[in-house]
């Protein structure tokens, strides 16, 4: 097969061997180059991986030397703005790491060179490619519990990371919340209006900035999104994919995180005068996916420059899951609701 994408891989710690080991098992993708502020990592990411390409500590160098039409931005939060804005300028589709960008401004300034350069970016999102959130999903946007009114999610684990992490002054909302909030858009298809939060740290926490925080959405549908979250619980941990509540006019839509969903309606039959109605079980099916969570996502990138489409995280969209982190923090640090359009307008015109 021909070789339709010529990748730079930028970043080459931990994380990026999920996106070589794909990329190695595509017959029309090849890695032309590896980009690491330590050369010596991209070295030894060449080794490991068998790869015959060059090593690079600079991605404009590395595309502009190996002819690159692709780049896997693998590396930390604070490069992913350079990192992106030069790829796409100089021609390169970008599939990369979450977050899109660690500010607003920075994360509306991608979304428009992507446009104005035709190319696209996407953003890795695995939490959407699971067969459960899909079968959840379609419970809801098949009407069963008929329109949602209320969208709950908890997420309690004890992460005893150590690192960078502890230190970070918002370790949940900065590292982590964008998950939880983007599976709450794609499970009920909204985005947000506004947000009031409260970010605090617990006692017994053993992070130096806030590892816990309760936040209240308006949705575009007219819902309500409620999420509490802690990185500091012991005990009792929730699944990293949360457990969620989604209520609605005639029943109820169940998920823990572990399990297949499921949603309990009002039973048919008059229930006239019952205090507490009767309800029956609708269980869900799961929908048969051929790769999920990280190469679920990577097939939906590389499937959107074939269909001629947007990939379902691209960064148009994207932008409205790390809207609901940085407004969230905006409304912890005023102690105010903060309305989510206002708040991109305004760190676009910065």
């Amino acid at each position: 097969m021909k070789i339709k994408h010529r990748v730079v891989v930028a970043g080459c710690g931990g994380m990026a061997n999920t996106w070589v080991d794909y990329a190695k098992r595509r017959d029309d993708t090849e890695i032309v180059g590896l980009v690491d502020i330590k050369e010596e990592f991209a070295q030894s990411m060449a080794e490991r991986k068998e790869l015959d390409c060059p090593t690079f500590t600079d991605i404009k160098q590395a595309i502009e030397a190996t002819g690159a039409n692709m780049v896997f931005d693998v590396t930390i939060p604070a490069s992913h703005y350079a990192v992106s804005t030069t790829a796409l300028q100089l021609g390169c589709h970008v599939f990369g790491e979450k977050p899109l960008a660690e500010s607003m401004s920075d994360c509306n300034d991608i979304v428009r060179i992507s446009q104005n350069s035709g190319r696209t970016h996407a953003v890795m999102q695995n939490r959407r490619f699971d067969p459960r959130i899909r079968a959840y999903r379609n419970l809801i946007a098949e009407g069963i519990i008929g329109k949602p009114g209320f969208v709950g999610a908890d997420f309690f684990i004890g992460a005893h990371f150590g690192g960078f992490r502890d230190a970070m002054d918002s370790p949940l909302l900065l590292d982590m919340a964008i998950h939880t909030f983007d599976q709450a858009r794609f499970i009920i298809g909204a985005n947000p209006v506004s947000v009031y939060c409260q970010e605090f740290n617990p006692p017994g926490s053993w992070y130096s900035g806030n590892a816990m925080a309760v936040c209240i959405y308006e949705m575009s549908d007219g819902s309500v999104f409620n999420y509490r979250g802690s990185w500091c619980a012991e005990g009792l941990p929730t699944s990293w994919e949360a457990s969620w509540r989604v209520t609605g006019e005639r029943g109820t839509a169940i998920w823990d995180g572990h399990g297949e969903p499921y949603a309990e309606i009002v039973a048919a039959g008059d229930q006239t005068g019952k205090f507490i109605r009767d309800y029956e079980r609708v269980n869900s099916l799961l929908p048969e996916m051929a790769n999920t969570f990280h190469h679920g996502c990577l097939d939906d990138m590389f499937a959107s420059l074939e269909e001629g489409r947007k990939p379902e995280t691209g960064c148009s969209d994207n932008i409205y899951s790390m809207a609901m982190v940085l407004a969230a923090l905006e409304s912890a640090k005023t102690s105010r609701k903060v309305l989510i359009a206002d708040f991109m307008k305004d760190a676009s015109a910065q």
